[in-house]
């Protein structure tokens, strides 16, 4: 049998070839193919996308390569014409697109690499955002920490407080080993352990304050590294092998002290520090971090305010305490000057009544028996009589006066006068002449009274009044002690002067509540003197002027009022006896009576005028009880008081109750009969106190 060996045919080596790059080729067109129609969907779906036109254009190099690779399938065999012309356009148009591309790329690649570096850029940034959030969060611990302390510091301004909670504080936030405090010694030249956190220190141990250490911590405000081993570091004793922890000092600015005197501080009269040493703990490899020290730094500006704080409320609780014992003592010495004032005026009130009392008859009587038939010797007499009277009379007005402008209860009344009625005889010797006249603006300042600043306006003006005496004269080294109250000159001192020494003082204050200024010109003795006075006087308005108690009174001479019903109300015999005397002198019909009772009893439609002495008990109850009996005012008496008081109270209880008039005790005829002529002329008539 033969045998036969069956080969099966094998693919020529150049059709194998061929049939792989037609099934690659046929595998690359579909993948060209698919490549576009991600990107379509990729562009699709995102929002935004910077390059579109070159997705576009690389779109169409994908399609055109695999167009070329499809229409490759058709070369493995026999093909047309139609086919090569085809083939050939598509490779063009695709080495065409592919020259575009890479072109392009030229201009893209270095905007991608822009893009990249930007990329770095924000991560570099994130980076340092991340650093500077954890700066701020350090800040933000260190203000927290700061904050707590500040407030634990401030919670108190006891100075010993406040140094021990500082470093109790700062040895809790910082764990600190321990915290001390050196302060300088009285003379400035050491510096003191005065605290510590651990108190197992001998506090009073001292170091000079001339130490190189001590000088370059005190020439900075910023916290400093130092070293262990220093003298005012070594607070607490390294027993073994430990290492010492890392030690920092920062001054305490002190408050200059050259205005206080706090008990046991020194006194500092330059810019002084004290010295906070902090030490982190022994054998361990923490060490001082830069928040850390900003905070030592904080703290220790804010331990120089509480100090300063401390400092000045202990000197003003002490000067509080020192102005709380001068109010109690000023307070008890105002109250016993009060004490003292009221008994000085209840007694010149008392003195004034009771002295007028018997004034008031003595110089009635001496009036009534001046106008009887007197031999020479008798009327002269009489006559010495009066005029001590009067001058006993114008010393008690003084002295009265001086006591209320002394202790400032005496108030000018406001009121219309006329010049000329006041000017009366002023000198006992030689002659006198007067010069008033409307002072100019600049004749109103006077060197002699640099504190006198006159201020003229249109609703007052100044007057200037000069009274030249051409009497005995005044010694100008004595002018000075003329305004001095009971000061005489020694020439008036050796004669037989009536003055008293009050008249120029009581002046010199009068003028002054006027808002003036006087003053003396002489030459010498023999030769006269001259007082100048300038006040100040308001512009009255002409429809007061005939309502003004202050009208000149008109001559009455020796006229009588024969027939005129009058009412004498006097619980004092004697000076009900005296004033009864000087109106029946002038023709009175007079009825008297010595109590309330008695007169609402007696008074009558007839009665014309009633004197009523209002010293009397329920003396202004008398007017008050009139005024209810006659209901219409022409049918009751002109209710007219008799006071020895010249305080303004008097006339105001007057006024108060309806009264018509107030007259001074004492009285004479003339000033009685004068009463008598203003008052049934005006129906009113209150005399000036």
């Amino acid at each position: 049998m033969e045998s036969c060996n069956c080969i099966e045919p094998q693919w020529p080596a150049e059709e194998l070839l061929m049939k792989y790059q037609y099934i690659s080729d046929f595998f690359i067109a579909l993948a060209y193919f698919s490549i576009p129609l991600e990107l379509i969907y990729f562009v699709k779906k995102s929002a935004v996308f910077p390059y579109r036109w070159v997705l576009v254009q690389f779109g169409a190099f994908i399609v055109l390569c695999g167009a070329t690779h499809l229409i490759s399938l058709w070369t493995f065999s026999m093909h047309s014409r139609t086919v090569a012309v085809v083939m050939t356009i598509s490779k063009v148009l695709t080495a065409v697109v592919s020259c575009a591309t890479a072109l392009m790329l030229v201009h893209i690649i270095p905007d991608l690499l822009s893009v990249k570096t930007r990329e770095l850029f924000l991560k570099n940034k994130a980076a340092e955002l991340d650093r500077e959030m954890g700066l701020i969060r350090t800040q933000e611990e260190t203000g927290r920490h700061v904050r707590m302390l500040t407030h634990e510091i401030r919670s108190t301004l006891d100075r010993h407080t406040i140094l021990k909670t500082t470093l109790v504080e700062l040895g809790r936030t910082l764990v600190l080993e321990e915290c001390a405090l050196w302060m300088p010694t009285r003379t400035g030249l050491e510096l003191q352990l005065s605290y510590t956190l651990r108190q197992q220190n001998p506090v009073g141990y001292t170091v000079p304050i001339q130490l190189p250490v001590i000088n370059q911590v005190f020439s900075s405000n910023r916290a400093m590294k130092i070293s262990p081993n220093s003298p005012v570091a070594r607070i607490r004793p390294f027993a073994g092998k430990y290492m010492p922890g890392e030690v920092v000092a920062v001054r305490v600015p002190l408050l200059h002290l050259s205005n206080f005197q706090i008990n046991d501080w020194p006194e500092l009269s330059t810019r002084r520090y004290a010295l906070m040493v902090l030490m982190l703990p022994s054998d361990s490899a923490r060490q001082w971090h830069v928040h850390e020290l900003e905070l030592v730094e904080v703290v220790a500006d804010q331990v120089a305010v509480a100090l300063s704080h401390a400092a000045i409320l202990e000197e003003s609780m002490r000067a509080r305490d020192l102005l709380m014992d001068q109010n109690v003592a000023l307070d008890h010495a105002r109250r016993e000057a009060e004490t003292a004032i009221r008994a000085r005026n209840d007694f010149l009130a008392v003195m004034n009544h009771e002295m007028r009392t018997p004034m008031h008859a003595i110089i009635a009587l001496s009036s009534l028996l001046q106008e009887t038939e007197l031999t020479p010797e008798q009327r002269l007499m009489v006559e010495t009589i009066l005029k001590s009277s009067n001058l006993l009379a114008t010393l008690i007005n003084d002295v009265l006066d001086l006591s209320r402008l002394e202790d400032g209860s005496l108030q000018l009344d406001l009121g219309t006068f006329n010049l000329h009625a006041l000017f009366r005889e002023f000198s006992k010797e030689g002659s006198i002449s007067i010069t008033a006249f409307v002072a100019k603006s600049e004749s109103l300042r006077d060197s002699r009274a640099p504190d006198f600043f006159p201020v003229p306006s249109d609703d007052h003006f100044y007057l200037r009044v000069q009274v030249k005496d051409a009497g005995q004269g005044v010694n100008p080294q004595e002018i000075p002690k003329l305004f001095t109250k009971f000061a005489q000159t020694q020439t008036l001192a050796t004669r037989n002067s009536s003055g008293s020494g009050l008249g120029l003082a009581i002046c010199k204050r009068f003028v002054n509540l006027m808002e003036g200024h006087i003053w003396i010109e002489s030459e010498g003795l023999g030769k006269g003197c001259t007082v100048i006075f300038i006040v100040k006087l308001c512009i009255p308005e002409r429809s007061n002027e005939s309502k003004s108690p202050f009208l000149p009174k008109a001559n009455h001479g020796q006229a009588g009022f024969p027939g005129l019903k009058v009412l004498v109300l006097d619980y004092n015999g004697v000076s009900r006896m005296v004033t009864k005397g000087l109106l029946v002198h002038l023709g009175c019909d007079v009825t008297t009576v010595s109590s309330i009772d008695e007169c609402l009893h007696v008074v009558s439609q007839e009665h014309k005028v009633l004197f009523m002495d209002v010293c009397m008990p329920d003396g202004f109850e008398a007017a008050v009880r009139l005024h209810e009996k006659f209901t219409k005012h022409h049918e009751r008496p002109l209710i007219v008081a008799l006071t020895g008081n010249t305080d303004k109270v008097t006339k105001e209880n007057c006024m108060r109750v309806g009264m018509d008039g107030v007259i001074l005790k004492p009285v004479s005829v003339d000033k009685m009969r004068s009463v008598l002529s203003d008052l049934l002329e005006h129906r009113v008539l209150f005399e000036a106190m």
